[in-house]
């Protein structure tokens, strides 16, 4: 997802001021990240924050460093390599490093849960313990019922589109949908739909069919 095609929904200012800042939660800078990746414009504007960030940074006056906690930073060298790692192997394969490291391999490596005919979920582990990861597989045509959100969701289209009442989304597009909001996502009719979303809080379903779902669903952090 690396090929930088036009996208046209992309993180508010706020979000990339955020990143840029490594102040965004371990999940969502992942989510971010994967559409930086791919949008040519946020890339230059996430480039253009991380330099401002750096000047400002610069001109602050140093500050001495006890010996705790230089020593903590050097412990951390012997930690796992971050989500931004990536070998040889994938970076050929034309898929983006963070998205590789949350994978651990392809999608058709994934453990995928099914629900109902036409969606299938797989959950991935980031360490972030206050939102769920996951991967949503609609297949073409297919439609996730008409839900709201206790809290803030935030959607990366990874490969086909789907759309919903506010729009089409394709390849790259990133939405963040808010509480209260109310949608049910179409996969296009030409292609199945792989997106990334990142939840802090469950869904609740708002058809009438799927009601009786919302007292068992958790939230899957990890």
């Amino acid at each position: 997802m690396n090929d930088n095609a036009v996208t046209n929904f992309h993180p508010g200012l706020d979000l990339i001021t955020e990143f840029a800042a490594g102040s965004l939660p371990l999940a969502q800078s992942a989510c971010v990240s994967l559409h930086i990746n791919h949008c040519c414009h946020c890339q230059q504007t996430a480039g253009q924050l991380a330099d401002l960030g750096a000047n400002l940074f610069e001109a602050q006056e140093p500050v001495p460093v006890d010996d705790t906690l230089l020593h903590a930073v050097l412990a951390r060298l012997d930690e796992e390599k971050p989500l931004e790692y990536a070998n040889k192997k994938s970076t050929e394969k034309g898929t983006p490093a963070i998205l590789q490291r949350l994978m651990r391999g392809d999608f058709s490596d994934l453990s995928w849960k099914n629900i109902g005919a036409t969606l299938r979920i797989s959950y991935l582990k980031t360490g972030d313990p206050d939102h769920e990861v996951a991967l949503y597989h609609i297949r073409a045509g297919g439609r996730i019922p008409q839900h709201t959100h206790r809290g803030t969701e935030m959607t990366l289209v990874l490969e086909g589109g789907f759309s919903d009442a506010n729009g089409s989304y394709h390849k790259g597009d990133f939405l963040v949908r808010q509480a209260d909001d109310v949608h049910a996502p179409t996969a296009l009719q030409s292609e199945d739909c792989i997106c990334l979303a990142v939840l802090d809080a469950p869904l609740k379903f708002t058809d009438w069919k799927f009601r009786w779902m919302n007292p068992f669903l958790k939230l899957r952090t990890n």
